[in-house]
């Protein structure tokens, strides 16, 4: 089997944990009486320490390879989603999310660094268009199997289902020699990270990626609150993320084709913008099938943002800095992850989730308009 596609296996394990950790968590949280703000707090500290350090492991994937990152990344993850089933507090919960956080940014710098590194140049789209099918995948498995097994087997046994899930990324990465590989550039000494910044193109490709993520980050986050507060069962919650995660699956394994023919930025920004007009209305909407509709629309639309900010960002890298330039992206975007929940359940907690639902296509417009095909 081609090594892209055994790192796409092993992308789907790793995403789906932590997707599913975050619907657990959720509704763990509130069942132990947490409102929508300490909700929103508890989900922050999944980004904390992503935020601290992911430059610093986007240096240590250009340094030493992808393979002992993530290795001990995906081993992070295990352990922190076995603290809750040992002890159910919500304190633990805290430590939970900043170890799979913690673990997760060095599996995530090192996996997309990967998938840029194996094969070619020419092959690059098409690496990073099965590395999105990982992730999408991740995102249905996650959330389905965290509400069935809330469902059926109580909130701790969710998180013992995940975290022996997470082992086998870690002993693929730890036996198969193939990921034993170092960029194909070795890396040379540079300054502050952050003056990569002043690069015009990929300064707006990390904004961009900033904006998106944090969308579908939101979104993420707020469907489990939302679903409860209307009386959904935590499996229905967990089926309508999984329409999303349906329609991310589909929309990239076309996605290839479609940058062929309108180019990487008009598909971006068409998908923003209409994304943005879909989160308008759905915290207005308590049918199950518009939902449904809602959320696979929603899934279709941001579902390419992912590889083609990958593909942006990778293409703009200076020559050796690859991994540090996805460390720097994933660091802007946990910037966002860490204070739009906070703020955003600060929001809900007054407003209701709606308000929150717009300022989310609010940021999908900006996204949209930054995206432009430059002149």
């Amino acid at each position: 089997m081609r090594p892209i596609y055994i790192v796409a296996f092993t992308t789907v394990l790793v995403q789906g944990c932590h997707m599913g950790s975050r619907v657990v968590a959720s509704l763990l949280a509130i069942s132990l009486g947490a409102n929508a703000f300490e909700v929103g707090a508890l989900i922050s500290v999944y980004s904390v320490f992503p935020l601290l350090l992911g430059v610093y492991s986007g240096r240590i994937s250009d340094r030493l390879g992808p393979r002992l990152p993530m290795v001990i990344g995906t081993a992070v993850i295990a352990v922190g989603l076995l603290l809750p089933y040992l002890v159910t507090t919500l304190p633990v919960l805290y430590v939970s999310c900043m170890l799979v956080g913690t673990g997760f940014v060095f599996f995530n710098v090192s996996n997309q660094t990967l998938g840029g590194a194996l094969g070619t140049p020419a092959e690059r789209t098409h690496n990073f268009a099965t590395l999105g099918l990982g992730y999408s995948a991740g995102h249905l498995v996650g959330p389905v199997t965290a509400g069935y097994a809330i469902e059926h087997l109580g909130h701790a046994h969710g998180y013992l289902i995940f975290a022996v899930l997470a082992l086998v990324p870690t002993a693929v990465f730890a036996f198969d020699k193939r990921f034993g590989i170092r960029p194909s550039e070795a890396p040379r000494k540079h300054g502050n990270t952050f003056a990569l910044l002043k690069l015009p193109l990929l300064r707006r490709a990390v904004i961009v990626s900033g904006l998106i993520t944090t969308g579908w980050d939101l979104y993420g986050f707020y469907v489990p609150i939302y679903g409860h507060s209307i009386g959904l069962s935590a499996s229905t919650i967990g089926n309508i993320l999984g329409a999303f995660a349906v329609a991310t699956f589909l929309v990239r394994a076309v996605v290839a084709r479609l940058t062929r023919r309108f180019g990487i930025e008009p598909v971006l920004r068409a998908a923003a913008l209409m994304a943005a007009a879909l989160f308008v209305p759905f915290a207005l909407v308590e049918y199950v099938p518009a939902l449904f509709a809602l959320s696979f629309g929603i899934g279709l639309t941001l579902g390419c943002s992912q590889p083609l900010t990958l593909n942006l960002a990778y293409n703009h890298s200076p020559a050796g800095r690859a991994g540090e330039v996805t460390g720097l992206r994933l660091t802007i975007n946990n910037i966002t992850h860490v204070g739009v929940p906070v703020a955003s359940g600060a929001l809900a907690a007054v407003l209701g989730v709606a308000p929150v639902f717009w300022t989310c296509a609010a940021l999908l417009v900006t996204s949209g308009y930054l995206s432009r095909t430059p002149d």
